[in-house]
């Protein structure tokens, strides 16, 4: 790997948030940091550059590689250039397996943004074997999903004792807008549901569990927070499933896990009308013609303007209790789902280029193989990750 000609290449660095994860990366990489841009089009990626070259004029001899995701031997080349691929080209059901194939062939650590649960679930079955083999450390979910909630999780654990059980739970509260490549990716999930079902009872078959440690992420109707007098609505996305697995590879979660997650809201029509629209979504997704053009509304590529993402903001809320201690914890930032994920992408990208961190390989969670050292990047890239009460 120290031979390798690249440190991390960007692979869909001309897509929305693949071009602000460039130029976060333009911005922060250590000196001597050897990285590339990825793509299908020269062209583009050449106006990227041009772009990064104003926030570092050293960024105007970045090289750039021509990869495409129904060309295996370019992805095969790209793979074996580099120590860390970082992709954000998705709908990741439809376009994110030949790259995790060329990773894990390669021993080519690999990090994604993706929150398709059917995705994650589909590489483990058929790549984990091979990067246990080749050393390679397949990250998925190093964006909004699931960073916030597995980390959160990880950092709030770990001020409880673990000699018994622990029980978490995560509020979730923002504002902020969805990019096309989000909503194209929800559309894609809605679609799928039995195949997702269908996946995730292989995946729970083949994945090994704890035998002397048992874990637990109960959802359930929605419910209203004695405390804070808020509605906690559960969500049906990836984020419990990655808690879940970092829980089950660390001692450290007790010896009896449990986890819960929900949107927080204050109104109960706001609770209401979201459900309705998810319903709506489900329902309309089923239907190829009416799912084709909800597609068109908002096309992977689009997103929020730097004036609205300003604006955005998110906070998880988290309620830690062990053996009668109680800890609050909190991690929050900006915008969400583009500032707040590319730097949580590029961190983790540099996290695994450069840190010490503990030997792992296969498909492993962002607690499992980075832990501590993301937390600290984070906190120090700005996101608020730090304890509220306790």
């Amino acid at each position: 790997m120290s031979e390798r000609q690249y440190d991390i290449v960007v692979f869909g660095a001309t897509g929305f948030t693949g071009g602000l994860t460039a130029e976060y990366l333009a911005a922060h990489v250590p000196e001597g940091c050897r990285w590339a841009l990825a793509g299908r089009s020269t062209a583009k990626l050449e106006a990227v550059r041009e772009r990064l070259a104003a926030i570092d004029p050293a960024c105007a001899d970045l090289p750039l590689l021509q990869a495409d995701v129904t060309d295996a031997a370019s992805l095969r080349t790209v793979a074996e250039s580099t120590r860390v691929v970082v992709t954000t080209v998705g709908p990741y059901l439809q376009y994110g397996e030949p790259l995790v194939a060329a990773c894990a062939e390669a021993g080519t650590d690999y990090v994604d943004l993706c929150g398709e649960p059917e995705f994650v679930d589909r590489m483990y079955l058929a790549h984990h074997e091979t990067a246990l083999r080749t050393g390679a450390r397949l990250v998925h979910a190093c964006g909004l999903d699931s960073i916030p909630y597995d980390l959160g999780a990880y950092f709030t654990v770990g001020r409880l004792p673990a000699d018994g059980p622990i029980t978490v739970d995560a509020q979730i509260r923002a504002d902020a807008e969805f990019s096309g490549g989000t909503f194209s990716s929800a559309l894609t999930a809605f679609s799928r549901a039995r195949h997702m079902t269908a996946v995730a009872k292989r995946r729970r078959a083949a994945d090994p569990r704890p035998a002397d440690r048992t874990i637990r992420t109960p959802s359930g109707p929605p419910t209203r927070d004695a405390e804070t007098g808020r509605w906690l609505v559960p969500m049906p996305t990836l984020d419990p499933q990655i808690v879940a697995r970092s829980a089950a590879a660390l001692p450290r979660y007790g010896t009896s896990f449990t986890y819960r997650q929900a949107a927080a809201m204050k109104r109960l029509t706001t609770l209401v009308a979201t459900g309705a629209g998810l319903g709506v979504l489900a329902v309309a997704a089923q239907i190829p013609p009416v799912r084709n053009a909800l597609g068109k509304v908002r096309k992977p590529g689009d997103g929020p303007s730097a004036q609205r993402r300003a604006r955005s903001w998110f906070q998880v809320r988290f309620t830690g209790e062990a053996a009668g201690q109680r800890v609050v914890t909190e991690f929050a930032g900006g915008d969400p789902g583009y500032d707040e994920t590319a730097k949580m992408m590029s961190e983790s990208a540099m996290c695994l280029a450069f840190d010490d961190l503990p030997e792992t390989a296969g498909q492993v969670t962002t607690a499992v193989a980075m832990g501590d050292p993301l937390v600290a990047r984070l906190q120090n890239a700005g996101l608020r990750i730090r304890v509220l009460d306790e």
